[in-house]
C-alpha cells in the first residue's frame, strides 16, 4: 500500500531523532546492479519497483529506515512526492532537482541529529554528505550488505521450519 506524504518538511519533521536514517540514491544503484540494470533495459519501472520491494526487506529486517530518492530531473512540471512503502520513504524529485541534490540537503537537514548513511557511488556525492555528517556507502556495499541480510533471513526461515517439522 501506497501512502502518500505530503511534503518534504512533512515528513523530515516525522524522522525519529533516535533512530537511524539509510538514503539511497535510487537510479545509481539500479544502475550499478547488474540485476536490476538488465531490468532497467525493459522496464524502469519494475527496476524500480523490485529495488523498493528489496530494500523494503532489507528495512524489515534490519530495522533502519530507509528513505530512497529517484530524481525527475528531467520530467517537466515534475512536483515531486514522498510516497511511503512498507514502510520505507520513496522519493521522487522535483523537475531541474537531482537525487544529489535532494540528498544532499537532507543530510544536511538531519545529519547532525541523526545517524545518517548515504549509499551512491558517485564519489563527489559521497565527499558532500561526509561533510553534512553522513557516512557513505558504495552500491556494491548495499548489494553486498542486502545479499548478507538476505542470507540471514534465509537461514532463520530454515531454522524455524526445521523446528516446526
Amino acid at each position: 500500500m501506497t501512502e502518500v506524504v505530503p511534503t518534504r518538511d512533512t515528513y523530515l519533521s516525522l524522522l525519529d531523532p533516535s533512530e537511524d536514517y539509510l538514503l539511497v540514491d535510487g537510479y545509481n544503484i539500479i544502475f550499478a546492479w547488474e540485476e536490476l540494470k538488465a531490468l532497467a533495459r525493459d522496464s524502469l519501472d519494475l527496476a524500480r519497483g523490485t529495488l523498493i520491494h528489496i530494500l523494503a526487506n532489507y528495512q524489515g529486517y534490519k530495522k533502519s529506515n530507509v528513505i530512497c530518492v529517484f530524481d525527475a530531473y528531467r520530467v517537466r512540471d515534475g512536483r515531486g512526492s514522498v510516497e511511503r512503502h512498507a514502510g520505507l520513504y520513496v522519493i521522487y524529485t522535483r523537475s531541474h532537482e537531482t537525487a544529489d541534490t535532494y540528498i544532499e540537503k537532507v543530510t544536511y537537514d538531519i545529519g547532525r541529529e541523526h545517524r545518517v548513511r548515504v549509499a551512491t557511488s558517485d564519489a563527489l556525492e559521497q565527499v558532500i554528505v561526509m561533510g553534512h555528517g553522513a557516512s557513505r556507502m558504495s552500491a556494491k556495499g548495499l548489494y553486498e550488505e542486502v545479499c548478507r541480510t538476505t542470507e540471514e533471513v534465509r537461514e532463520i526461515v530454515e531454522q524455524l521450519n526445521a523446528k516446526n517439522k
